[in-house]
């Protein structure tokens, strides 16, 4: 039994001519690892470059912080380090929010160009 989607895909593939249709199977939903990848590849890659050495450096500081906070006794000292694991933690998660709302920005890129693929196909047709 075809979903909903299924249908609706081949009845835009069969009106669209060869090179339509091989753009259009190009657009096609990608796994995680795809978006992740699609990340780097755009124009922002460098930034997500970027992003992901300082979440390493970010990562080691964060595993300094804990270390030193199992090692001391002193009530202060104890605050300061559980603050600095804090402030780590909350910095790498917003790293991570930067990454997902870039593949999140991807997607809806791709489903705008599958619509601006699907519109050009009508007038085309409508021209004819």
């Amino acid at each position: 039994m075809k979903t909903e989607k299924e249908k609706i895909d081949e009845l835009i593939k069969e009106t669209l001519d060869r090179e339509e249709a091989k753009f259009y199977d190009q657009l096609e939903e990608q796994d995680l690892f795809g978006k992740m990848g699609g990340v780097y590849k755009s124009k922002l890659g460098w930034l997500a470059i970027l992003m992901n050495i300082v979440h390493l450096i970010v990562f080691a500081l964060f595993v300094y912080c804990v270390v030193q906070f199992f090692n001391t006794t002193d009530t202060n000292s104890l605050i300061k380090w559980c603050s600095g694991g804090f402030l780590c933690m909350i910095v790498m998660g917003m790293l991570k929010l930067f990454v997902w709302m870039q593949m999140d920005k991807n997607d809806m890129l791709r489903e705008l160009k599958r619509l601006e693929l699907q519109i050009a196909a009508l007038s085309h047709r409508l021209d004819k």
